[in-house]
């Protein structure tokens, strides 16, 4: 099993960035539009801390979370709603919600027995995965809270865990667009921010993804149009990844359009 705590590390910084945004900002600022529909600044911070809510129910009660999945499959708004009943909270509020809540998740992660299946929305993952996911969540809603108030969110070397997760979810973006995942292995090839050399999978593999980590990333949590990466395929289903790409539990994302941002 992979070693959960460089994961929680990268987790633990990744949030304490975001947590300086928002925490700096004046009240009004929570309220400004990001380019998640409908989502201010206040609606992606409880984003977050309903998500590890949710993580610690899967993680400590885990006979109970089947529950949890057939309302999100059964509710038009579930994650929506989620969202808005903490974005109501003053900042104040709020923010020591989320800052409490991915603490007790981290330490609980750390618990959890060798082996263990942790059920969620997409599918089981071990506990370092669920750690993954939640860098690969912190960064992207960050990211959104980053072009709503306009101020910078700078690429790091934790980069590597999310593009390591955005690859390991290629065959799930695949399964919920009803396509059949493609048989052979992928060779992903990405500069990472201090010009690393990161790579996945095989380097014959016929098909290849190539271009910067920042833009992978952020094409597999759907914050930037496939068409505003510099990211490039080799061969048909390589193709067909950069335009479904998910590394998100949930159906479909609606993801951005292109020519929204201009990084």
């Amino acid at each position: 099993m992979a070693d959960i705590e460089p994961v929680l590390r990268d987790l633990a910084a990744e949030s304490a960035r975001v947590d300086d945004m928002v925490a700096r900002v004046k009240p009004a600022q929570w309220r400004c539009e990001t380019p998640a529909v409908g989502w201010t600044v206040a609606h992606q911070i409880a984003h977050l801390a309903w998500t590890d809510r949710m993580s610690l129910l899967a993680v400590r009660r885990p006979q109970e979370f089947p529950l949890e999945v057939h309302k999100a499959m059964t509710t038009e708004d579930f994650v929506d709603s989620g969202a808005a009943a903490g974005a109501v909270k003053e900042p104040g509020t709020l923010l020591g919600e989320w800052r409490q809540g991915r603490q007790t998740l981290a330490t609980e992660l750390r618990d959890v027995p060798t082996g263990t299946r942790v059920p969620w929305f997409g599918p089981a993952m071990s506990p370092t995965a669920m750690a993954s996911a939640r860098l690969m969540e912190t960064w992207a809603h960050g990211q959104d809270i980053a072009d709503a108030l306009g101020v910078p969110h700078e690429p790091g070397s934790w980069l590597w865990q999310i593009a390591r997760f955005g690859v390991r979810t290629r065959d799930f973006a695949f399964g919920v667009h009803s396509l059949d995942p493609p048989d052979g292995p992928f060779h992903v090839a990405l500069t990472g921010p201090q010009g690393q050399q990161w790579e996945f999978g095989p380097t014959d593999a016929e098909q290849r993804i190539t271009g910067s980590a920042r833009d992978f990333c952020l094409l597999v949590t759907q914050r930037r149009h496939r068409d505003d990466t510099d990211l490039r395929a080799t061969g048909a289903d390589a193709m067909t990844w950069l335009g479904i790409a998910q590394a998100f539990a949930g159906p479909p994302g609606n993801g951005r359009e292109a020519g929204q941002f201009d990084d």
